[in-house]
């Protein structure tokens, strides 16, 4: 289903699988442990704005600069989203089987820049969700990428806001289902994104060799 707006069109069910795709990644109901102990560290306070403004900025930067970041090092789109999907496929077993396959150097934070540091980079505004902002960027539309990115992050300033009321309302057992949930979903898109890119890959392949052997 296609929404227009000013001339722009919106593809609704593209705009859904961009979300669910951040929103897994980014994974904010299951970091709510990790957004209070930071909490704790920076006196009690954290700046759910300004923590929110940065990571949608990190996010829209590298959406738009992410392609032309890649050209410059001699990689493509569908190679990077290839090389995303195992990313993900990861995290999404991460969060499924409740292990720990990413290092966390677990340094100390600074009060002064935790709603920033580690809390908008790289918690929220991560190696993962740059990974699949690019991933998919191979897929679909740049607006509806940026639809699911603000979609999130009002979710993201929503939880920074009611944290405590939120851990108190799910228990530990909630976040633990709702993350493992969301890995398999994210489990799934993985094997579609590898599927799909990987075939195009495989397609450009056999072209570049049919144009060698014809000439």
């Amino acid at each position: 289903m296609t929404l227009d707006i000013a001339g722009i069109g919106f593809n609704l069910q593209h705009i859904g699988v961009a979300t669910m795709v951040l929103f897994a990644v980014i994974d904010i109901v299951g970091s709510i442990p990790i957004i209070i102990n930071i909490k704790e560290k920076a006196g009690g306070q954290i700046f759910p704005l300004r923590t929110t403004f940065v990571a949608l900025f990190i996010l829209v930067l590298f959406l738009f600069l992410g392609e032309s970041i890649l050209q410059v090092i001699g990689l493509d789109t569908q190679s990077f989203a290839v090389a995303g999907s195992f990313v993900l496929f990861f995290m999404s077993l991460e969060m499924i089987l409740g292990i720990s396959l990413f290092k966390d150097d677990g340094g100390e934070e600074s009060p002064k820049v935790a709603s920033v540091v580690p809390l908008a980079f790289p918690i929220i505004a991560g190696a993962g969700s740059m990974t699949s902002l690019v991933s998919l960027r191979a897929e679909y539309a740049i607006q509806d990428i940026l639809v699911a990115i603000v979609i999130n992050m009002l979710v993201v300033v929503l939880v920074l806001v009611l944290t405590k009321k939120i851990e108190r309302l799910l228990g530990r057992g909630g976040i633990a289902i709702i993350k493992k949930v969301f890995g398999i979903i994210l489990l799934a898109i993985a094997v579609k994104l590898f599927t799909e890119n990987l075939h195009h890959m495989l397609h450009v392949l056999e072209g570049s060799k049919e144009v060698i052997v014809h000439g």
